[in-house]
This record gives C-alpha cells, sequence and structure tokens, in this order.
C-alpha cells in the first residue's frame, strides 16, 4: 500500500485552518523549483474563510503548523504555503508499507468489472510477421494490467479467417498443393502458395475469378471447400500459440471473423430496426456526422468488416456484459472504429462510450516495406530468433558460467524486443535497431533484467552471510538522497500503474521502471549494502529487496521474465 503524503498533509492542514475550510487535499501540488518545497498549497482558496490577503494566510498557516510525522518543516513564500519531507520517516515508512503489501489495494480497483481486449488478429494460412507484434504484446500487457487490477479480463484473438484471400488460398492449393510440403511446414508453405498465386494472376487473370468463386463455395458451405478451410485455420492456431508461448502472451478466446457469420443476418436486422438506415445505390447505410457513412451491406447483398465488427461487440456484450471493450489496433483503422462506436450510439446503446480504439504506430526494420502479397514480409520468429541468438553471444562474452544458458538467452533476446516495443508511446512508430536493444546499459529491458538479477545476486550474498532466511528491517532506513529518491519512485508503483490502465498505455510503465533501475543503481552506487554492520546491511538489503519487488512485478505486467541469473 502507498503512502498517501497528499492525504496526510491535507489532514495536518485541517488541523489547523478547521474542517469548515473543505478539504485542501485537490489544492496540493508539486512546486515548479525543488528549492520550494516537496509540496505547495495555494492559499487563495483560503481568503474568504480568514478575510485575508493570501499572503498573510500563507505566513500564518507557516507558523501555526505543527511539523511531525512526515512533514518536517513549512515556509511560506508569497501566497504559498511550501511544505518540506521528512525524508527520513518518508523512506522507512514507504519501503517498510511496499515490503509488507501484496497490492491488495490496487487489486480491489477492478472488482466485479469486466474488460474486453481484442488483440493480435493475425490472419491464418499467413506467417505471424513483425507487423502483429505491437499488436500481441500492447494488448498482452493491458490485459496483465487490467487483471493486476482487479478486472476480470477476456483476452480475444479476432483471427483473420474468412474472406475471398481465403478462396484464392483453396483455388491454389487444389492447383499445386503438395501434402508433404503442407506438413512439414504448413504456414510457410500456405503463405508461399498465396504469394504464388498473386504472381501466377497477375499474368492470368482469370485465376482471381477463380478464387472467388471458391470463397463463393466457402461461403454456401461446399465439403470441399469448408474441409480445405478448417484444416488451415487449425494449422495456423497452432502456429501462432508457439509464437505467443514465447512472447509469454495468452487469449481466452480465439473467434475470428468466421464465427460471426452467422449471426449477420440478425446483425443487419439489428441496425435497421433502430430506424437508422438508409439505401444509397442498392447498399445500405447508416449516414454519419463528420465523417463517410457507414456500410452494412453492398448492393450485392455482402457484408463488410464494420458488419462483423458490430456483430462481434453485440455479442461481447450479450455474452460477457463488459464493462469495456478494448480493440489493440494499427492507428490506419481509427476511421473505422469511429464510425463503429458511433453507429453503436446511434442504436441506442449506451455503452458504446465504453468501448475504445487502442491506436499505435508501425514498426519499421531496415525501412523495407512489408507486404505480404508482395512475399517480403519480415518473419517474427526470425526476428526473436536472432535477438536470442546475440542474447547468447552477450552471455558468452560477459558471464559464460551463467546456468541454463539457452533459457536465459531466450528471456533476454525475446524480453528485449517486447521491451523495445514497449517502452515508446504507442502511437509513435518504432525502428528495430540491434544493438542498442540488448545494451546493457541502454533503457532497455536487458537493463531492467540485469538490474533485477544483480539485485537477486546481492541479496542472496547478504542472506548467506548472516545466515537469515529473508531480508527484514532492523534499524532506521535513511541514506541520503539517493535512500529518498528509491523510497519516492517505489512509493509511485500503483499510482503509475494506474495511469498505465487509464491511458491504455505499457510504456508509463516501462519508463517508470526505467527510473527505478536507474535510482536503485544510483543508491547502490553511494551506499554499500554489505557492510560490516548487521542493521545497517539488513536494512540496506531490503531496500534493495524492495526495488526487485516493484522490477519483478513491473516486468511481469510487460510480459517480460525477470531473470535471476545473467
Amino acid at each position: 500500500m502507498a503512502i498517501d503524503v497528499k492525504r496526510f498533509l491535507a489532514q495536518k492542514l485541517l488541523e489547523t485552518v478547521g474542517e469548515d475550510a473543505g478539504d485542501p487535499y485537490g489544492l496540493i501540488e508539486r512546486p515548479p523549483k525543488e528549492e520550494f518545497g516537496d509540496y505547495a498549497i495555494p492559499c487563495f482558496g483560503f481568503a474568504k474563510k480568514f478575510k485575508k490577503d493570501p499572503k498573510l494566510i500563507a505566513s500564518d498557516l507557516a507558523s501555526q503548523i505543527t511539523p511531525g510525522g512526515l512533514l518536517a518543516k513549512a515556509e511560506s513564500l508569497g501566497p504559498y504555503l511550501n511544505l518540506y519531507i521528512d525524508r527520513k520517516v518518508f523512506t522507512k515508512e514507504a519501503i517498510l508499507a511496499l515490503r509488507r503489501t501484496g497490492f491488495e489495494e490496487i487489486r480491489a480497483d477492478g472488482e466485479g468489472k469486466t474488460v474486453v481486449i481484442d488483440y493480435s488478429s493475425p490472419n491464418i494460412a499467413k506467417p505471424f510477421g513483425i507487423g502483429h507484434l505491437r499488436s500481441t504484446v500492447i494488448g498482452g500487457s493491458l490485459k496483465r494490467i487490467f487483471s493486476f487490477c482487479g478486472f476480470k479480463t477476456v483476452g480475444i484473438n479476432h483471427i483473420g479467417d474468412w474472406g475471398t484471400q481465403f478462396g484464392k488460398l483453396i483455388s491454389a492449393y487444389r492447383r499445386w498443393g503438395d501434402e508433404r510440403a503442407l506438413e512439414h511446414d504448413p504456414i510457410r508453405y500456405l503463405y508461399d502458395l498465396y504469394v504464388r498465386f498473386h504472381a501466377e494472376a497477375e499474368k492470368t487473370p482469370q485465376f482471381e475469378q477463380e478464387g472467388r468463386e471458391w470463397f463463393n463455395r466457402l461461403e454456401k458451405g461446399d465439403e470441399e471447400a469448408r474441409e480445405l478451410w478448417r484444416r488451415f485455420r487449425s494449422l495456423s492456431i497452432e502456429e501462432f500459440k508457439r509464437i505467443y508461448e514465447r512472447l509469454d502472451v495468452s487469449f481466452d478466446y480465439y473467434t475470428g471473423e468466421s464465427f460471426y457469420e452467422d449471426l449477420l443476418d440478425e446483425t443487419v436486422k439489428a441496425v435497421k430496426a433502430s430506424g437508422i438506415t438508409q439505401m444509397s445505390e442498392g447498399a445500405l447505410v447508416v449516414p454519419l456526422p463528420d465523417m463517410p457513412p457507414a456500410l452494412i451491406r453492398k448492393q450485392d447483398g455482402s457484408t463488410l468488416y464494420l458488419t462483423r465488427d458490430i456483430a462481434a461487440v453485440l455479442y461481447r456484450k450479450k455474452e460477457y456484459d463488459f464493462d469495456v471493450a478494448l480493440y489493440v489496433v494499427g492507428s490506419p483503422q481509427a476511421l473505422h472504429f469511429k464510425q463503429l462506436f458511433t453507429v453503436l450510439a446511434r442504436m441506442g446503446k449506451g455503452w458504446a462510450e465504453r468501448c475504445h480504439h487502442v491506436p499505435f504506430g508501425q514498426i519499421r526494420f531496415a525501412d523495407e516495406a512489408m507486404s505480404t502479397r508482395k512475399g517480403n514480409i519480415v518473419f517474427l520468429e526470425e526476428v526473436l530468433d536472432r535477438a536470442a541468438s546475440l542474447a547468447r553471444g552477450i552471455i558468452e562474452e560477459k558471464n559464460p558460467g551463467v546456468r541454463n544458458k539457452v533459457e536465459t538467452a531466450e528471456a533476454i533476446g525475446v524480453g528485449a524486443v517486447i521491451f523495445n516495443d514497449l517502452k515508446n508511446s504507442r502511437i509513435k512508430d518504432i525502428a528495430f535497431d540491434w544493438d542498442e536493444m540488448l545494451n546493457f546499459n541502454g533503457e532497455t529491458g536487458v537493463y531492467l533484467q540485469y538490474t533485477h538479477a544483480r539485485i537477486k545476486s546481492l541479496l542472496l550474498k547478504l542472506e548467506k552471510r548472516y545466515k537469515i532466511p529473508g531480508i527484514e528491517a532492523v534499524s532506521d532506513i535513511s541514506f541520503g538522497e539517493e535512500g529518498y529518491e528509491v523510497a519516492r519512485l517505489l512509493n509511485e508503483f500503483e499510482a503509475q500503474v494506474r495511469r498505465a490502465r487509464s491511458e491504455f498505455e505499457p510504456s508509463v510503465i516501462a519508463r517508470y521502471l526505467l527510473e527505478v533501475a536507474k535510482a536503485f543503481n544510483g543508491f547502490y552506487n553511494a551506499h554499500r549494502v554489505i557492510t560490516g554492520d548487521r542493521d545497517e546491511s539488513l536494512s540496506r538489503g531490503l531496500v534493495a529487496d524492495c526495488c526487485r519487488k516493484v522490477l519483478s512485478q513491473g516486468l511481469e505486467l510487460l510480459c517480460i521474465r525477470a531473470i535471476e541469473e545473467m
């Protein structure tokens, strides 16, 4: 449980000004300069009660308020009351509070609430490309963040498993299919067939028509088409699950577009029944303010992605009764989701305001455009393999005695890829830089994992030296500005998690963990942890252990393994 310094200061102030002055909690702010104190309170709001100039009020309060507990002293500066925290008291209380907590308070935030998160959503029969990494790890992290905060989470992988492209793939497999090749490496082989189909279709245009005809047969339930489609789908999901396991990302449901096919007629009727549709050149549309109309059904009677998404969200609301629904989808789809949520609102679905598009930028990899159709996709598995290989080389160079080198290299390499994504504001494009990603001293996942492992090693040495089963506080915990800075940051952990949750922004936690690691290393460099004084050593060890606790929990929220030896 975090120490609420502002609440303590507000209570101190109320003891001086009286309850009738109102709760000053919301008035307490951080001053623009450190020399003006740790906190400041503008006294303009007290002018009516005291009928004095705010400068005089600030001066009077500074002389009347009683130091004690977390408050070291109070001073006035113009109309502001500046408050200074007792760093020794705060450091001890914050560290002990973190030591004791199981984060029960924040785990109660989402009690009785459900959040549905739609993320990753690759297309079946195509390899998992680097372009799907962002949705996967952002969504996976948000699922963990909401779960940590006590929400019931429903993770849905809305895979692309329907559409004309699957008619094309069926056509290609029937024309060139090789059973042994499919069994050996199904996804790569199906992808090669897809690329070949488009190359051949440029020379033989009737291939495109043949692909459309096979999708029409698939829609109508043709058994041959359905059997091939089911097989392609099953093989794809098994491949995806293998990649997800490496990323430590999980889903509750793989309900793709095909799942909602049987609900489309009912969905179109529901939209029409709401009285918001009209016909336009034979198509059914919903006119929308300040944006293009939403196309619900085309002139030929077929439906679109938007129709399927309406069907999906109506099903999810009925099935899970969610309080919040998130769509972790790239920023180019912003208009699509704006249309979706506006249609829902016009249908009278008041919960539409709790549906949110969580957009993100693109990955730039060696300035190479990525296109599944042209065949130059960057395979995510190859990226993870290379990251793990590079990490293994670094381990061999820096610490060849590490146990479980293969597992450790995998955790470091995959963690580096994930953190390189999540440390950035999701809306920004990100670039791959191998040297930067695997830098032990940079703003990297490796740096955080190394700091965690360093603390773990330190604590083991401390426990061995003093023959204790764990670290407990046995004396005052006060180690200058470095100790206070560590305690101040650690005390913010739950606030930072709540901010990440409210902004749907895992980078908040990633950047915060970098600050914690930097603060710990500053503390460690200024104050030896293992000294000749048992009590001093154990108290400093407690500070280190609390840093380890926050780094471990924070990395888990980012889907990154906290390594104990590296």
